[in-house]
């Protein structure tokens, strides 16, 4: 662990595929996927070999703050940051930087989702140990993932030369990020060797960063800067409140990383699955492995009958399957969802309907 090494855990979003027990009240990252503990907790846990307690900021939306404090009692109140208004990971990180920064000169910042399963977690401590030292040179530096498979759910990255070898991983530079492709596109990526998956996990120097944002979104720096000259200051609230409705909704990745000539990415495998789907949490559940045409079911007991291939997720009561292949079935105490497991990442679109009908006590 270093002094200077701060982590950002953005916590936001409702897991919109992951409906109906991801809802916007409870979204993903509170819930035990896939268990025992909270995915948030998860995450906290397996930082705890690479950063001190006191150097975890957690941002999330205002009306999480009371449950991630219940759930991460080891925080201290001040760690974790209430949006006034949601805006994309690039406010989100770059107030964390921001803060870093001012309290740290030399501060060196990892960003990490609050809703990201990682199996490995010594493999993953190596991989951000030696996205530090990449970052050190004044890199900034993204964590990719070996692809194991075609997956057209993630975006890519396609690296180029390599920079250095640190922690037993061979760093390279970054030649472009390619967007979420079709099949065809990601069997084709895979093949080549050339592509790693865009984890979405990244470390930079705060300086290095908020230099490359003074470069490319120099608005928003600005207003970070300004946020974070107040924030250990009774003028907080007042400024946050004031200044960060008026800061843009982007990503990380295409307001800076996309333009960026200092892009470095650590090559690494461990365990990694971004959960965004039911489908995705099925097949981690039964693992690797496992005959693909066996039906699995978790909190709920079950009986089939000439069904292959299902996954079924419930609250405790009997599901049965009947002539059924490759569904999941989603059981929960006010909604059922059922679909065809290779169409899950639309589930979305059910949330979409049911907000436009008004239905806000099943979102």
């Amino acid at each position: 662990m270093t002094e200077q090494f701060f982590a950002v855990i953005p916590a936001g979003g409702s897991g919109t595929r992951l409906w109906p027990v991801s809802r916007a009240n409870r979204p993903k990252f509170l819930l035990p996927l896939p268990g025992p503990r909270t995915m948030i907790q998860a995450t906290v846990d397996r930082l705890a070999g690479v950063v001190r307690p006191e150097n975890i900021l957690v941002i999330t939306g205002a009306s999480h703050v009371d449950e991630i404090q219940r759930q991460l009692p080891s925080l201290d109140a001040e760690q974790i940051i209430a949006e006034p208004l949601p805006r994309g990971s690039g406010p989100a990180i770059g107030l964390g930087a921001a803060i870093a920064l001012a309290r740290d000169p030399d501060a060196i910042v990892g960003s990490f989702a609050a809703d990201h399963v990682v199996t490995e977690n010594d493999r993953f401590e190596q991989a951000v140990r030696s996205a530090i030292e990449i970052a050190r040179r004044g890199y900034l530096v993204t964590i990719g993932i070996r692809p194991s498979y075609p997956e057209t759910g993630y975006g890519y990255i396609h690296s180029g030369a390599e920079i250095g070898t640190q922690h037993g991983i061979d760093a390279r530079e970054v030649d472009r990020f390619k967007e979420k492709p079709d099949i065809e596109t990601a069997e084709r990526y895979v093949a080549s060797g050339e592509y790693l998956w865009n984890a979405s996990m990244f470390v930079w120097k705060a300086g290095v960063l908020m230099e490359e944002m003074r470069r490319y979104l120099p608005d928003l720096a600005d207003a970070l800067e300004r946020i974070a000259r107040d924030w250990d200051t009774p003028r907080r609230e007042a400024t946050l409140s004031a200044i960060w409705p008026t800061v843009p909704d982007i990503t990380i990745d295409h307001g800076i990383l996309e333009h960026s000539t200092r892009v470095a990415v650590v090559p690494a495998s461990f365990g990694w699955t971004d959960l965004g789907d039911w489908n995705g949490l099925g097949a981690m559940s039964a693992g690797c492995d496992d005959d693909p045409d066996e039906n699995l079911a978790i909190n709920a007991e079950l009986i089939v009958h000439d069904s292959r291939g299902s996954f079924i997720f419930g609250q405790g009561r009997l599901v049965a399957l009947l002539g059924l292949e490759n569904v999941v079935v989603i059981d929960t105490d006010d909604a059922l969802l059922i679909c065809d497991r290779s169409r899950t990442q639309e589930v979305k679109q059910i949330v979409e309907q049911l907000r436009a009908r008004g239905s806000t006590t099943l979102l």
